[in-house]
């Protein structure tokens, strides 16, 4: 049975948790500590690496959706190339390569499987990766500045190599700059620190987005149909991101007392996701079907057939073509079901509860019981994948129904911000708990 645990709060009892949670001395602390890191971030999101033409960086802007992706990520950074422009996304990318071969090389099988020890371990290879994805990626984003006048030096020779060295080193220290803020969160503050981060980025740069969609167009309709859109998206993330079947679960243990030894018994549940992928899918979606696009468009200026098989693909690849969402749909749908199975395996639920006395109520432990989770967690992922698919296309249909162009990304935006907002309300609530307060989520 699938239940939905987001259960409604009523403006009086959330205005009430609130005012507990900063009546605690130490909770008030972690909160105003996260306030702090991230007002520190759009500080230093406001700094710009040298040399940039800002007029021409604007035109970059407004006819390139891959740098308008990554600008997601970076809170409006990379639009203004501050020296964290690269955002935490090199960040992200670091963790999912890791993620995605731990089931392949078996050393990282066995750091996986050490506990507190092997995670640890395994951070510090995701940051040590971070550091060559941020260079690759700053190379990237100058050269392509360069290419677009909006910077004037970038190369390795003559009197643009420190420039073009300062630029790199900047960004790339800006990037860890920002993972290390983020971690502070999550050890000292309230909520995933990288996820906050990403949180604020998108916050700050939700209401420009709305503005320059609609209110500069002066469409009553679009400003109209965007606010149900939004609603019925938010409404329907959270009854999604809470979604779970529950699987229960039955443990014996023998507990000696008195000189006799006596069986005890206790029952509990194992909470499969419908949504447990997140916003993964989304991001590898849109990162592979933007990339097409944003390559062809520099060489659709070349004569001849280079030049007309670039034109083709710039306009197939365009967010105006329906081939461009049916293809993101198929992506999201795909890398839904192929993330969530590589994640569950790694979690080795079978075997873990083989080990601490736990079965599944009618199913043998060991391999059956690993095969039915697999039977059932691919048959609720088809739930949320094909949520996810639809979150991803929503922009598309808006446009399709009112004629307005909606705002690239914005469903994916609202994914996060959600996702994210409940994650932390979870966490904040849990400390308002063990403090005997009511919480957020009731």
């Amino acid at each position: 049975m699938v239940s939905t645990e987001a259960q409604g709060t009523r403006w009086p009892s959330l205005i009430q948790a609130a005012i507990d949670a900063f009546s605690l001395p130490d909770l008030r602390a972690k909160i105003l500590f996260t306030l702090g890191i991230l007002v520190l971030y759009r500080f230093v999101a406001h700094i710009p690496i040298p040399g940039i033409d800002q007029v021409q960086l604007d035109n970059l802007f407004r006819g390139n959706q891959l740098l308008g992706f990554l600008d997601l990520f970076s809170g409006g950074a990379l639009s203004r190339m501050s020296i964290v422009a690269l955002g935490v996304f090199p960040y992200i990318t670091a963790s999912i390569v890791i993620q995605l071969l731990t089931p392949v090389i078996p050393q990282l099988q066995a750091l996986s499987r050490e506990g507190e020890g092997g995670r640890v371990k395994m951070n510090r290879m995701v940051h040590w990766l971070t550091v060559p994805i941020a260079i690759s990626q700053a190379v990237a984003q100058l050269v392509l500045l360069q290419q677009s006048n909006v910077l004037t030096e970038v190369g390795f020779t003559g009197t643009a190599l420190l420039p073009t060295l300062a630029a790199i080193v900047s960004m790339t220290a800006g990037t860890m700059f920002l993972v290390w803020l983020g971690e502070l969160i999550t050890e000292r503050g309230i909520g995933n620190g990288i996820s906050l981060i990403i949180f604020a980025g998108i916050v700050v740069g939700f209401p420009s987005l709305v503005t320059q969609g609609f209110v500069d167009r002066d469409n009553l309709l679009g400003i109209g149909f965007f606010v149900i859109i939004g609603v019925v998206i938010i409404a329907l993330i959270v009854l999604f991101n809470e979604a779970a079947r529950r699987i229960p679960v039955q443990y014996g243990r023998s507990v000696f007392r008195s000189g006799r030894m006596y069986r005890q018994s206790g029952s509990t549940y194992i909470p499969l996701r419908i949504n447990s992928a997140g916003m993964i899918p989304l991001i590898f979606a849109f990162s592979i079907v933007i990339l097409p696009g944003a390559m062809a468009t520099y060489f659709a200026t070349s004569s001849g057939i280079v030049g007309n098989i670039a034109t083709f693909f710039a306009d197939l690849f365009t967010p105006t073509a329906p081939f461009y969402w049916v293809l993101v749909f198929i992506l999201v749908v795909i890398f839904t079901f192929f993330y969530t199975l590589v994640v569950f395996n790694q979690q080795q639920l079978a075997e873990n509860l083989q080990r601490n006395g736990g079965f599944v109520l009618g199913i043998r432990p060991g391999k059956p019981t690993q095969d039915y989770l697999n039977r059932v967690i691919v048959r609720i992922t088809m739930g949320g994948a094909l949520f996810l698919g639809f979150v991803a296309i929503v922009p598309y249909l808006a446009s399709l129904i009112t004629n307005v162009q909606a705002v690239s990304l914005s469903s994916t935006s609202l994914l996060i911000m959600v996702g994210v907002g409940l994650d932390t309300l979870r966490q904040l609530e849990a400390q308002l708990l063990m403090r005997n307060y009511e919480g957020f989520l009731r």
